[in-house]
């Protein structure tokens, strides 16, 4: 993309980016570089005030704001759910927001996974976000199977990344659901939706995607796809705050269908406040709801979702593939050869990369402390790997080139052996 290493280049680009204006609206900690949007999300000013609405509406209405609010609280997760649909390219009745990315996942394979005959493993990767699998195997204990048998977990190559073609391999006629994240979460992958649903589809398999390290970040298509269901945190691209409401995707083939969980807050609508004992889910995602949605949660997610319809998700993500190849370059130029010996472990093509970048060093846990020190926000996570991720919304491109010149210095003067080796409670 014809980069250079100058700070100059970096504060050119800057003033060309047609984003930019947004950083102004949201909270960006005084004095920092916050790298860390791919964990949580910054605050912006419009999340703020909608939830502060709630919180006035819940002062002055009560009970009455379950109706009288705007947004009604009564119908607020399907409302966040038509917002987030052109995110993930899905009709508004197909996405709802509610309750937590596990507790979203457990409801979702309770509907999808039936064992039958041969056809009764799960088909997952070995690479997984830890949650998920625990989630997998417990499912299948809770069906009398044994996870050491009937949990097939794809391997990696390099232990970074996954290939298709071993995933698309591993579809054998013994799977009958399959789970892969959308993009995985130490090396920024982005696996290919689109083939893989049609591979598994072509065999028989229902198959879902963990999407929490791609939504608010990389446009999907997930309907055009005919992919079987989703679910993802708003926590951290989409930056609904700390524990804020999840959300998930059921593709309206499926709306049929009876969820695996039930719950009132499921039942549809119209008839909600009847309290008949037989559950009448909605004829929508919304029917996957289990229970009441947690206002002050997904109040912060509708001012953020927006911002979101503002900024348009494709400038959103062609910025994105900007700040991740600017910083892979600088990494490459600047960095990787002695004494620093950092190297990128995130894939380079643009279609197969997400919103952050896994930045390698055998000393990353101490070289990530030395970062917070001077003011820098990455995270870590085992064995080696520096994430950061420059977010379209808020970080510059001077941003990138400020972090690289403190990995520079750092290892210039040593700042990192100050550190233990041990990483944190919260890494």
């Amino acid at each position: 993309m014809g980069f250079d290493t100058t700070e100059g280049f970096a504060l050119e680009l800057d003033r060309k980016d047609g984003l930019r204006p947004f950083r102004e609206r949201f909270y960006v900690p005084q004095g920092k570089i916050y790298m860390d949007g791919n964990s949580l999300g910054l605050l912006s000013r419009d999340a703020e005030a909608t939830l502060l609405n709630v919180l006035r509406e819940w002062k002055e209405l009560g009970i009455g704001g379950w109706l009288a609010a705007e947004p009604s609280w009564f119908y607020l997760g399907e409302e966040l759910g038509k917002l987030q649909a052109p995110l993930v390219g899905a009709a508004p009745e197909e996405v709802v927001a509610t309750s937590s990315t596990t507790v979203n996942l457990h409801s979702l394979i309770s509907t999808f996974y039936r064992p039958e005959g041969r056809r009764g493993k799960i088909l997952a990767d070995e690479l997984n976000f830890p949650s998920d699998i625990y989630a997998l195997q417990s499912q299948l204990r809770l069906r009398g199977l044994d996870p050491a048998a009937d949990l097939v977990l794809v391997k990696s190559r390099d232990g970074r990344t996954l290939e298709e073609e071993d995933i698309v391999a591993a579809m054998s006629e013994e799977i009958a659901l399959a789970l892969f994240p959308s993009v995985l979460y130490r090396s920024g992958q982005l696996l290919d939706i689109e083939r893989l649903t049609r591979e598994a589809h072509a065999r028989g398999i229902i198959i879902g995607f963990d999407c929490s390290h791609s939504v608010g970040s990389v446009p999907h298509q997930l309907s055009a796809w005919e992919v079987d269901f989703a679910f993802w945190c708003t926590y951290k691209y989409l930056n609904s705050g700390p524990g804020g409401i999840a959300s998930l995707y059921v593709n309206r083939r499926h709306f049929g269908r009876q969820p695996g969980l039930a719950g009132w807050w499921g039942y549809r609508k119209d008839r909600q406040f009847d309290m008949r004992l037989e559950f009448e889910p909605a004829p929508s995602a919304a029917g996957w709801q289990i229970g009441t949605i947690n206002i002050l949660s997904a109040a912060p997610l509708y001012g953020s979702l927006h911002l979101f319809a503002e900024a348009g998700i494709d400038r959103v993500r062609a910025k994105s593939l900007q700040l991740t190849s600017y910083l892979i370059y600088l990494v490459d130029e600047t960095l990787a050869k002695p004494p620093y010996n950092f190297s990128v472990g995130t894939p380079r093509e643009d279609g197969r990369r997400g919103g952050h970048v896994a930045v390698e060093h055998e000393d990353a846990v101490r070289i990530c402390e030395a970062l917070r020190a001077r003011g820098v926000i990455p995270d870590f996570r085992p064995p080696s790997v520096i994430r950061l991720a420059p977010v379209a919304l808020y970080n510059t491109f001077h941003d990138v080139w400020r972090t690289v010149q403190h990995l520079k210095a750092i290892i210039d003067r040593g700042e990192h052996e100050r550190f233990h080796r041990e990483r944190d409670a919260v890494s």
